[in-house]
C-alpha cells in the first residue's frame, strides 16, 4: 500500500541537498532544451534511492534583456514539458525576459516515471456525481485495485509524490539552475506547489505568480467545497441571465432556473428518455447534474439547447457519451496524496446534502469530483491540507477569476491573506487566466515579474 513516511512537522523540516548530477542542456526540438538532475527519492532519507527529474527550458530570445529563468509549473499535477511543447507560444511574451524552465513532477514522462498497472477507472465521461451507494461501490472498488497496483509500481516513490516533497524538487531545480533566488509561475494545481515552496523556503524565494490558486491551506472540506459551490451556483444563474438577453438562446424568453428545477425534479423522480443514445437509454437527475457545463461562456449554447430538448422529454443530449480527456493515469495518486478526501459514500453525501444548502440547484456537484479520484485509494496522508504563516517572503501575485468554480476568488484570497505582503488581483474571468490570454492580467503579471511591481490594492481587471 502507498506509505506515509514523514509526518506533517516532518515535511517542514526536511533536510535539504543539493542535485547529485550537474545540469547541462542539450537541443530536444521544437525550439526546446532538456537536461536533467538527481534527487532522492524520499527526502527524509536523502541518502537513499534516488530518482531524476527532467527539466526542458524555452530560452529567453535576447541575452542583452534577459533578466533570468522562470520556473513554471502549468498545473495537473500532470507532465509538464509534452505541454511546454505545444503551447510554447502563450509564453513566447515572457522569453523578451527569462529563460521558461518546467521540469516534469516525480512520477511522469521524462522524470523517473510510475507506470500503473492497467487503467484508472473514468467516471467522468459518465455520472461523477453517483445515482445510489451501489454504483459507488462498484467503483471504490475499481479505484482500490487501481492504486494498489499504482504502489506496487511505484518502488521507492511509493508514498513520496506529494507537494511535500515537490517542493524540495523545486529547490533543487534552483539550486542546479543557479539562480539566487527563485522566480515562479505556478498555475492552477502549480499553486499548491508554490505555496508549498514558500512555506518550506521564504527567504529563497525571489517573485512568484500564483495564477488561479488551488487552496491547500483550509483543513475544512466544507469550507474548502463552499467556496467552489457558491461560484458554480452564480455560473448557473450567469447563463439565465445571458438566456435573457441573448435571442439565440434556446430558452430566450423563458424563465431559465425554472426549467431547470423542472427537468431535474422531473430527472429525478424518473429518468427522461434519451432516444438518440441509444435503445432504452435515458438521464437520471445525476446524469443531468454531471453533463450540465455552466462554467464556461462557450458551452452555454448547447445546455440551453440540451435543457430546452430535455424540457420537452428528450435527453439526448445529456446521455451521449461524453468526448472527455481523462488526466493522467498517476494524477490521482498525486493529487489524493495533497488532498486526502472524505471519499466514504456516506461522507459524500453528507458534504453534498451540507452544499446544497447554499448552492441548491448546481453548486452541490462539487462534492463529487475529489471523491471520483480519491475513493478506494490506500489513504496516505502524505502532505494534508493546512494554513501557512511563513515570515520573510517577498510581495507575491495572485490572480483569480471571479467566475472560476475550479479555484474560486474567496479561496484566492484566502491564501493571500496568509501570505505577507502580497496582493490578489481579480479579474472578470474564468480558470487560468494568463494562459488564457487576459491582456489585462498578462499587463499585470509582465510588470510584476520583470520590475516586482505589484497592481494596486482592490484592482480588478475586466471581461477579456
Amino acid at each position: 500500500m502507498i506509505k506515509t513516511i514523514f509526518t506533517v512537522l516532518g515535511t517542514l523540516l526536511l533536510p535539504m541537498a543539493p542535485p547529485a548530477t550537474a545540469l547541462s542542456w542539450q537541443d530536444c526540438g521544437d525550439g526546446l532544451r532538456c537536461g536533467r538532475i538527481t534527487v532522492p527519492a524520499d527526502w527524509a532519507a536523502p541518502e537513499g534511492a534516488q530518482i531524476t527529474l527532467g527539466l526542458a527550458k524555452l530560452p529567453a530570445r535576447d541575452p542583452a534583456t534577459r533578466k533570468g529563468t522562470l520556473v513554471l509549473n502549468l498545473g495537473g499535477p500532470a507532465q509538464q514539458i509534452s505541454v511546454l511543447r505545444v503551447a510554447k507560444q502563450a509564453f513566447a511574451e515572457l522569453t523578451r525576459w527569462f529563460d521558461v524552465v518546467v521540469f516534469d513532477p516525480r512520477g511522469f514522462e521524462a522524470s523517473t516515471g510510475v507506470r500503473c498497472p492497467g487503467r484508472a477507472p473514468w467516471a467522468a465521461n459518465a455520472e461523477w456525481v453517483f445515482p445510489d451507494r451501489a454504483a459507488y461501490a462498484r467503483y471504490t472498488e475499481q479505484n482500490r485495485r487501481f492504486g494498489l497496483g499504482c504502489a506496487q509500481a511505484a518502488g521507492p516513490l511509493a508514498g513520496h509524490v506529494d507537494s511535500g516533497q515537490g517542493a524540495r524538487d523545486l529547490e533543487a531545480v534552483r539550486v542546479a539552475l543557479g539562480e539566487r533566488k527563485l522566480t515562479y509561475y505556478g498555475n492552477s494545481y502549480g499553486t499548491v506547489l508554490g505555496v508549498a515552496y514558500a512555506a518550506a523556503f521564504p527567504s529563497r524565494v525571489g517573485r512568484m505568480y500564483l495564477d488561479s490558486p488551488i487552496d491547500h491551506t483550509t483543513p475544512s472540506w466544507t469550507a474548502w467545497l463552499l467556496a467552489k459551490a457558491k461560484v458554480k451556483e452564480d455560473n448557473l444563474r450567469r447563463f439565465a441571465a445571458w438566456c435573457a438577453t441573448d435571442p439565440s438562446c434556446a430558452l430566450h424568453g423563458r424563465d431559465v432556473l425554472k426549467v431547470w428545477d423542472e427537468v431535474m425534479a422531473r430527472a429525478a423522480k424518473r429518468p427522461i428518455p434519451a432516444p438518440g443514445a441509444g435503445a432504452g437509454a435515458t438521464a437520471g437527475a445525476t446524469l443531468i447534474a454531471s453533463r450540465a457545463t455552466v462554467t464556461f461562456d462557450a458551452t452555454w449554447p448547447e445546455l440551453a439547447t440540451s435543457l430546452a430538448e430535455a424540457h420537452a422529454g428528450d435527453a439526448t443530449r445529456f446521455a451521449r457519451p461524453s468526448a472527455g480527456v481523462a488526466d493522467p493515469d498517476f494524477s490521482r495518486i498525486a493529487n489524493c496524496a495533497d488532498f486526502p478526501y472524505p471519499a466514504a459514500y456516506r461522507q459524500v453525501k453528507a458534504l453534498e446534502e451540507r452544499l446544497r444548502r447554499d448552492a441548491p440547484r448546481i453548486g452541490w456537484t462539487v462534492a463529487w469530483p475529489m471523491a471520483n479520484l480519491c475513493a478506494g485509494l490506500p489513504h496516505a496522508m502524505a502532505f494534508p491540507p493546512r494554513p501557512v504563516r511563513p515570515r520573510g517572503l517577498p510581495p507575491i501575485l495572485v490572480a483569480s477569476g471571479l467566475y472560476d468554480d475550479a479555484a474560486p476568488p474567496a479561496s484566492a484570497r484566502r491564501i493571500t491573506a496568509q501570505l505577507d505582503g502580497a496582493r490578489h488581483l481579480a479579474a472578470k474571468g474564468g480558470h487560468a487566466l494568463y494562459l488564457a490570454g487576459d491582456p489585462c492580467v498578462r499587463e499585470h503579471v509582465h510588470r510584476y515579474l520583470t520590475a516586482g511591481q505589484l497592481p494596486p490594492t482592490g484592482t480588478t481587471c475586466g471581461p477579456a
